[in-house]
C-alpha cells in the first residue's frame, strides 16, 4: 500500500505543521499542492494513500475561476480513475453540523476541523480514512 498523501492546503504554517507530522509520525510522504490541475494529475499518476483537502483555498483556480477544496473534491469523486482515493477534509468552518454537510457534498470520506495542534489527532484521522 502506498505511503504517500497529498495534501492541498493554501496555508504555509499548516503545510509545515502537517508535512513534518504526517512525515516524521506517520511515515509519510506528502506531496504538496493548491494547483488545480497538478492536484487532478497527481491524484491520477502519483499512487495516493490519501488526499486532505483544504475546503477554504485562497488561490485555486480551474478553468479561469476561483475553485474551494469542495469542488475540486467533488472533482476527484466524479473521476473513475480518482474516486477510489480517500479525501479527508480539513476545515476551519467547524460549525455545528458543517462535518455533515461538507461529508454530503463532496463524498470524501473523513472530515478533520482546524487548526490541528494534535499530531496524534492528524495521524488517528489520517488513518480512518486510508484503513476504514
Amino acid at each position: 500500500m502506498s505511503k504517500r498523501i497529498l495534501l492541498v492546503e493554501d496555508d504555509p504554517i499548516n503545510v509545515k505543521f502537517i508535512q513534518t507530522v504526517l512525515t516524521k509520525k506517520g511515515g509519510y510522504e506528502v506531496l504538496v499542492s493548491e494547483e488545480v490541475d497538478e492536484i487532478l494529475r497527481l491524484a491520477r499518476e502519483a499512487d495516493l494513500a490519501a488526499i486532505i483537502m483544504d475546503v477554504s483555498l485562497s488561490r485555486s483556480s480551474y478553468e479561469g475561476r476561483k475553485v474551494d477544496g469542495i469542488f475540486i473534491t467533488q472533482l476527484l469523486k466524479k473521476d473513475e480513475i480518482t474516486r477510489h482515493i480517500p479525501v479527508l477534509l480539513a476545515t476551519a468552518h467547524a460549525m455545528f453540523g458543517d462535518r455533515e454537510k461538507y461529508l454530503e457534498l463532496t463524498g470524501a470520506e473523513g472530515y478533520i476541523a482546524k487548526p490541528i495542534h494534535d499530531p496524534a489527532t492528524l495521524i488517528t484521522a489520517v488513518k480512518a480514512v486510508i484503513e476504514p
